[in-house]
């Protein structure tokens, strides 16, 4: 029998698949838990890797595999409660002659900073299935990385003061960026605001966006995550059960959501954007455990170190927890 009443801080944001924890109907198991509201959930982040300041807290997996890569003593589990594609948010100017992803090569890329993870699972589809070399690609960043520790590469540099990636695409210094909280239309800081796509008429890198997501899902079975739950390793030395806790509470409360989905009015925009891709992923759109997302985690460990992201690579034991095991 596991503890009971063990106090942990817990920031997570308020998903509709994760707000029956948050509020508490579905209890965490031998856990006292305190939610922490942190808008936007990146401010959370930064503290996490930064100041360990939660016993358990969302993070973006990217951040977290930089983290773990480089001694933070912190341990994920299979809980993904944020996910997306990324054939699509890589917007070009008409006037920068780009026609396919190699003439992206000599020019400059606007993201918003070198290890967001949009840009991070982007670049690997550049990579791995265009033959882009992304080293000849000078990635300009206007806001700071979560993990200070992490080096930039030599390609990458940031925009001028005062200048944001918005401003720079306007006047043609950069070729390409991302778009909304990715990069452009940033201001560098947190919580700056999101640039539109209807705002501008800058076309998508890749129109077929939608087609090419599926076919690579289906070739790959990669489907890239965007939030996974972290754990202090304090926490899960001392009390090892709150895992399987966790993991049971998170799962409950999907499947919950899971349940409604169908019955759903699809009014709440996550609602909407995971029931559509259903038809893509199939009826669970947000699969936890280690055995569904194997092929995503190792892509995502392999691309992080292949984009120097990472010093070293590092195996699914070190970087997860199986709370089923």
């Amino acid at each position: 029998m596991a503890d009971t009443g063990v106090k942990l801080t817990i920031a997570v944001a308020d998903y509709p698949h994760t707000a029956a924890v948050r509020d508490g109907s579905i209890p965490i198991e031998g856990v006292d838990a305190e939610i922490v509201t942190v808008k936007p959930q990146i401010g959370a982040f930064r503290r996490m890797v930064r100041n360990l300041e939660f016993d358990v807290c969302e993070l973006a997996p990217t951040t977290y595999i930089i983290a773990r890569a480089y001694g933070i003593p912190i341990t994920a589990l299979p809980i993904f409660v944020m996910r997306n594609f990324h054939h699509r948010g890589l917007l070009v100017r008409p006037d920068a002659g780009i026609r396919t992803p190699k003439d992206l090569e000599g020019k400059k890329v606007g993201v918003r900073a070198y290890s967001v993870t949009t840009g991070v699972w982007t670049r690997q589809i550049l990579i791995d299935d265009y033959g882009v070399d992304a080293s000849n690609i000078t990635w300009v960043v206007d806001d700071e990385e979560h993990v200070t520790q992490m080096p930039l590469p030599a390609n990458v540099i940031h925009a001028p003061a005062g200048r944001s990636l918005a401003d720079m695409m306007a006047a043609g210094e950069l070729a390409a960026g991302f778009a909304a909280n990715a990069g452009v239309g940033r201001s560098g800081a947190p919580t700056g605001g999101e640039w539109k796509v209807e705002e501008a008429s800058y076309p998508e890198l890749f129109p077929d966006f939608q087609e090419l997501e599926a076919d690579w899902f289906k070739r790959t079975g990669i489907w890239p995550m965007h939030g996974t739950i972290v754990v202090k390793d304090s926490v899960l030395k001392e009390h090892p059960w709150v895992a399987r806790s966790l993991f049971e509470a998170f799962s409950q409360a999907k499947d919950d959501w899971l349940a409604a989905l169908d019955t759903s009015d699809l009014s709440v925009a996550t609602d909407k954007r995971y029931s559509a891709v259903r038809s893509i992923i199939g009826p669970d759109p947000l699969p936890y455990g280690l055995v569904a997302n194997l092929p995503t985690i190792r892509a995502l460990e392999e691309t992080a170190f292949k984009q120097q992201l990472t010093p070293r690579r590092m195996s699914i034991d070190e970087l997860f927890v199986d709370p089923q095991a």
